[in-house]
Protein backbone atom coordinates (compact mmCIF):
# COMPACT_ATOMS: atom_id res chain seq x y z
CA UNK A 1 0.00 0.00 0.00
CA UNK A 2 1.90 3.66 -1.10
CA UNK A 3 0.54 6.29 0.62
CA UNK A 4 1.10 9.94 -1.23
CA UNK A 5 1.27 13.23 0.65
CA UNK A 6 -1.96 14.61 2.47
CA UNK A 7 -3.78 17.70 0.60
CA UNK A 8 -5.12 19.95 2.38
CA UNK A 9 -8.09 22.19 1.53
CA UNK A 10 -9.28 25.48 2.82
CA UNK A 11 -13.32 26.46 2.07
CA UNK A 12 -14.11 29.38 4.19
CA UNK A 13 -17.12 29.78 5.83
CA UNK A 14 -19.98 27.31 4.47
CA UNK A 15 -23.56 25.71 5.16
CA UNK A 16 -23.42 22.27 6.39
CA UNK A 17 -24.90 20.31 4.19
CA UNK A 18 -22.78 21.47 0.96
CA UNK A 19 -19.65 20.32 3.09
CA UNK A 20 -21.49 17.11 4.32
CA UNK A 21 -22.21 16.19 1.01
CA UNK A 22 -18.87 16.66 -0.35
CA UNK A 23 -17.51 14.44 2.42
CA UNK A 24 -19.40 11.78 1.18
CA UNK A 25 -18.31 11.76 -2.67
CA UNK A 26 -14.71 12.29 -1.62
CA UNK A 27 -14.96 9.55 0.99
CA UNK A 28 -16.70 7.46 -2.20
CA UNK A 29 -13.31 8.13 -4.31
CA UNK A 30 -10.96 7.37 -1.55
CA UNK A 31 -12.54 4.19 -0.69
CA UNK A 32 -11.80 2.95 -4.60
CA UNK A 33 -8.79 4.45 -4.59
CA UNK A 34 -9.54 7.37 -7.36
CA UNK A 35 -8.19 10.38 -4.64
CA UNK A 36 -5.09 10.47 -2.03
CA UNK A 37 -5.86 11.19 1.47
CA UNK A 38 -7.15 14.71 2.20
CA UNK A 39 -8.21 16.98 5.19
CA UNK A 40 -11.18 19.80 4.45
CA UNK A 41 -10.98 22.82 6.76
CA UNK A 42 -14.15 24.95 6.54
CA UNK A 43 -15.52 27.82 9.12
CA UNK A 44 -19.39 26.60 9.23
CA UNK A 45 -22.81 28.76 9.51
CA UNK A 46 -24.06 27.83 12.81
CA UNK A 47 -25.30 24.47 13.32
CA UNK A 48 -26.02 22.10 15.86
CA UNK A 49 -25.63 18.44 14.91
CA UNK A 50 -26.67 15.08 16.26
CA UNK A 51 -24.84 11.31 15.82
CA UNK A 52 -26.80 8.68 13.86
CA UNK A 53 -27.88 7.57 17.85
CA UNK A 54 -28.09 10.82 19.98
CA UNK A 55 -30.76 11.73 22.60
CA UNK A 56 -32.05 14.67 21.01
CA UNK A 57 -33.55 15.78 24.42
CA UNK A 58 -29.49 17.15 24.59
CA UNK A 59 -30.66 20.72 22.44
CA UNK A 60 -32.26 22.47 24.72
CA UNK A 61 -35.68 24.37 24.09
CA UNK A 62 -33.61 27.95 24.75
CA UNK A 63 -30.86 27.28 22.10
CA UNK A 64 -30.43 30.40 19.89
CA UNK A 65 -33.11 30.08 16.76
CA UNK A 66 -31.11 30.54 13.58
CA UNK A 67 -29.05 27.55 14.00
CA UNK A 68 -29.78 24.59 11.73
CA UNK A 69 -30.14 21.45 13.57
CA UNK A 70 -29.21 18.24 10.99
CA UNK A 71 -29.13 14.82 11.91
CA UNK A 72 -26.31 13.25 10.33
CA UNK A 73 -24.06 9.54 10.19
CA UNK A 74 -21.09 10.35 12.81
CA UNK A 75 -21.25 8.14 15.82
CA UNK A 76 -21.85 10.61 19.16
CA UNK A 77 -23.86 13.05 20.89
CA UNK A 78 -25.19 16.74 19.83
CA UNK A 79 -22.46 19.28 18.61
CA UNK A 80 -21.98 23.06 17.62
CA UNK A 81 -20.20 24.44 14.63
CA UNK A 82 -20.84 28.08 13.54
CA UNK A 83 -18.12 30.76 13.05
CA UNK A 84 -15.07 31.27 14.98
CA UNK A 85 -14.65 27.18 15.18
CA UNK A 86 -12.19 25.99 13.12
CA UNK A 87 -13.63 22.22 11.56
CA UNK A 88 -11.41 20.04 10.28
CA UNK A 89 -12.83 16.71 8.01
CA UNK A 90 -9.66 14.19 7.79
CA UNK A 91 -10.48 11.75 4.69
CA UNK A 92 -7.89 9.06 5.00
CA UNK A 93 -7.57 5.35 4.15
CA UNK A 94 -6.59 3.79 7.36
CA UNK A 95 -5.24 0.94 5.56
CA UNK A 96 -1.92 2.59 5.10
CA UNK A 97 -1.67 4.05 8.97
CA UNK A 98 -3.26 1.51 11.25
CA UNK A 99 -6.69 -0.26 11.20
CA UNK A 100 -7.83 0.50 14.40
CA UNK A 101 -10.20 3.38 15.53
CA UNK A 102 -8.92 4.16 18.66
CA UNK A 103 -5.50 4.47 17.24
CA UNK A 104 -7.07 7.42 15.05
CA UNK A 105 -8.69 9.13 17.74
CA UNK A 106 -5.63 9.44 20.14
CA UNK A 107 -3.43 10.27 17.08
CA UNK A 108 -6.05 13.15 16.01
CA UNK A 109 -5.90 14.11 19.77
CA UNK A 110 -2.71 14.33 19.52
CA UNK A 111 -2.34 16.65 16.51
CA UNK A 112 -4.56 19.03 18.33
CA UNK A 113 -2.57 18.79 21.60
CA UNK A 114 0.55 19.74 19.87
CA UNK A 115 -0.62 22.97 18.09
CA UNK A 116 -2.57 23.96 20.98
CA UNK A 117 1.10 24.10 22.71
CA UNK A 118 2.38 25.71 20.56
CA UNK A 119 0.18 28.25 20.39
CA UNK A 120 0.58 28.26 24.41
CA UNK A 121 -2.18 26.59 25.73
CA UNK A 122 -1.64 23.21 27.79
CA UNK A 123 -4.22 20.86 27.01
CA UNK A 124 -4.98 16.80 27.49
CA UNK A 125 -6.69 13.92 26.57
CA UNK A 126 -9.67 13.27 29.09
CA UNK A 127 -9.85 9.44 29.31
CA UNK A 128 -13.39 8.20 28.12
CA UNK A 129 -14.21 11.27 26.78
CA UNK A 130 -12.65 11.69 22.96
CA UNK A 131 -11.81 15.46 22.20
CA UNK A 132 -8.87 17.57 23.79
CA UNK A 133 -9.60 19.67 26.97
CA UNK A 134 -7.98 22.38 28.95
CA UNK A 135 -8.90 21.62 32.67
CA UNK A 136 -12.11 20.23 32.91
CA UNK A 137 -13.33 22.23 29.58
CA UNK A 138 -13.44 20.87 26.31
CA UNK A 139 -11.53 22.93 23.42
CA UNK A 140 -11.78 20.72 20.62
CA UNK A 141 -14.72 18.16 19.60
CA UNK A 142 -14.43 15.23 17.63
CA UNK A 143 -17.16 12.92 16.05
CA UNK A 144 -15.64 10.68 13.32
CA UNK A 145 -17.64 8.03 11.04
CA UNK A 146 -15.08 5.38 9.75
CA UNK A 147 -16.17 2.97 6.60
CA UNK A 148 -14.45 0.44 5.22
CA UNK A 149 -11.47 2.16 7.18
CA UNK A 150 -11.49 5.48 5.33
CA UNK A 151 -12.33 8.36 7.69
CA UNK A 152 -14.65 11.31 7.42
CA UNK A 153 -15.79 13.88 9.80
CA UNK A 154 -13.54 14.72 12.61
CA UNK A 155 -12.73 17.94 14.77
CA UNK A 156 -14.23 21.19 15.44
CA UNK A 157 -11.32 23.69 17.26
CA UNK A 158 -13.24 26.55 19.32
CA UNK A 159 -10.77 29.07 18.23
CA UNK A 160 -13.58 32.22 19.21
CA UNK A 161 -16.88 31.20 18.96
CA UNK A 162 -19.42 32.93 20.36
CA UNK A 163 -20.23 30.56 23.56
CA UNK A 164 -23.99 31.40 23.80
CA UNK A 165 -24.48 28.62 21.12
CA UNK A 166 -22.97 26.28 23.80
CA UNK A 167 -25.33 26.87 26.37
CA UNK A 168 -28.10 25.81 23.96
CA UNK A 169 -27.05 21.73 24.23
CA UNK A 170 -25.90 19.71 26.58
CA UNK A 171 -21.96 19.07 24.58
CA UNK A 172 -22.14 15.68 23.82
CA UNK A 173 -24.20 14.65 26.52
CA UNK A 174 -21.61 15.31 29.43
CA UNK A 175 -23.19 17.35 32.03
CA UNK A 176 -20.12 17.41 34.19
CA UNK A 177 -17.81 19.40 31.76
CA UNK A 178 -17.66 22.94 30.33
CA UNK A 179 -16.47 24.11 26.96
CA UNK A 180 -13.63 26.63 26.53
CA UNK A 181 -12.01 28.39 23.67
CA UNK A 182 -8.28 29.68 22.64
CA UNK A 183 -9.29 33.39 22.75
CA UNK A 184 -10.47 32.05 26.66
CA UNK A 185 -7.46 30.63 27.21
CA UNK A 186 -4.80 32.83 25.73
CA UNK A 187 -6.86 36.41 25.60
CA UNK A 188 -5.69 37.23 22.37
CA UNK A 189 -7.16 37.09 18.69
CA UNK A 190 -5.82 34.37 16.79
CA UNK A 191 -6.68 33.91 12.66
CA UNK A 192 -7.77 30.96 11.72
CA UNK A 193 -5.63 30.42 8.67
CA UNK A 194 -2.86 31.27 10.88
CA UNK A 195 -3.76 28.04 12.81
CA UNK A 196 -4.31 25.76 9.64
CA UNK A 197 -1.21 26.55 8.61
CA UNK A 198 0.17 24.91 12.18
CA UNK A 199 -2.50 22.07 11.82
CA UNK A 200 -1.54 21.03 8.69
CA UNK A 201 2.24 20.95 9.26
CA UNK A 202 1.35 18.69 12.86
CA UNK A 203 -0.83 16.48 10.86
CA UNK A 204 1.81 15.94 8.57
CA UNK A 205 4.47 15.38 11.14
CA UNK A 206 2.31 12.75 13.09
CA UNK A 207 0.52 11.34 10.26
CA UNK A 208 3.40 10.45 7.94
CA UNK A 209 5.57 9.06 10.82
Amino acid sequence: FKRKKIQYFWFGRQAYKPIWALQKALHAKRVLGSINDVVLFVEHDHVYTFGKNANTNLLLSTKPHNAEVVQIDRGGQVTYHGPGQLVGYPILDLHGYRKSVSWYMRTLEGVIINVLKQLGIESMRKDDFPGVWVNDEKICAMGVRIAQWVTMHGFALNVNPDMKYFDGMIPCGILDYGVTSMTNSINNSIKLEDIMSILSFEFNIIFDK
